[in-house]
């Protein structure tokens, strides 16, 4: 959202609606077109901002010393805000661990951000993680969804085990849903979509919080009729059938 000047005024009511509607966790990056994401939020969020949990995350080049405090600045200038409720590590780089959580802690003493936690790190990376004193880390935000549940064989349960809940996104794939006898029948017999099935399907778990975009008001709306309908043990096994879970530890999934 944001690199495009046509769709500016759109996107800017989607987010305001979206906030107005109750939706109020807005995730974003200074990767998003190249802070241009930020900017459009800092004006979308213009008397709102006190209303939303506000997440943006780090690129991993910028993850070490001083460069994680100059990454947290510049984000807090395009958004407007003198801090952060969350803000995670994009992805796994060279950077040592411990120089990131050493960065992450020295910015919750600054009152920067709130919060930190990582995007992106598997179950060795997490292990790693805590070992390097990172036992305050919030969240793992992964990719996550009813065709891409490879975390869920060992990384989801030793989060849970931590308390670390689960950050899912491109919790509809993207958009790109493959045909489905299970997800045709449970949307029709709810009167809904198989994205908001499958959106409903992420919920299902307590401990994952689903972060899909939506850049119209539509769209927002469809997302949270998604949270207010739930799916029930027949429905599940249904889906597990059409989309079975894994059966052995696979990579963790990247976009």
């Amino acid at each position: 959202m944001g690199e495009d000047a046509r769709l500016r005024s759109q996107e800017i009511a989607a987010l305001r609606t979206g906030v107005e509607l109750g939706l109020t966790l807005i995730d974003t990056a200074e990767m998003y077109g190249d802070g241009a994401t930020e900017t459009l939020l800092g004006e979308a969020l213009a008397g709102l901002r006190d209303e939303v949990f506000l997440v943006s995350k780090a690129y991993p080049q910028n993850a070490g010393r001083g460069r994680l405090e100059r990454a947290c600045e510049a984000s807090l200038r395009r958004l407007k805000t003198d801090h952060l409720d969350l803000y995670l590590l994009h992805w796994r780089g060279s950077i040592p661990l411990a120089e990131t959580v050493e960065g992450m802690e020295a910015l919750i003493a600054a009152g920067k951000i709130r919060r930190w936690g990582v995007s992106n790190l598997d179950s060795s990376d997490m292990e790693e993680l805590a070992l390097a004193g990172g036992e305050r880390c919030a969240t793992d935000q992964i990719l996550y969804n009813i065709t891409e549940r490879g975390a869920e064989f060992d990384l989801m349960p030793k989060l849970a085990e931590r308390n670390i809940p689960v950050m899912a996104y491109s919790p509809v794939g993207q958009g790109r849903l493959p045909e489905s006898p299970a997800l045709a029948a449970i949307a029709k017999r709810y009167d809904v979509t198989p994205f908001q099935v499958s959106l409903a399907w992420v919920l299902r778990d307590p401990n994952v919080i689903a972060i899909p975009k939506a850049a119209d008001e539509a769209h927002v709306k469809a997302n949270l009729h998604a949270a207010e309908f739930t799916l029930d043990a027949e429905d599940l096994a249904a889906i597990d059938a059409d989309f079975p879970p894994p059966n052995r530890r696979t990579r963790l999934a990247m976009l």
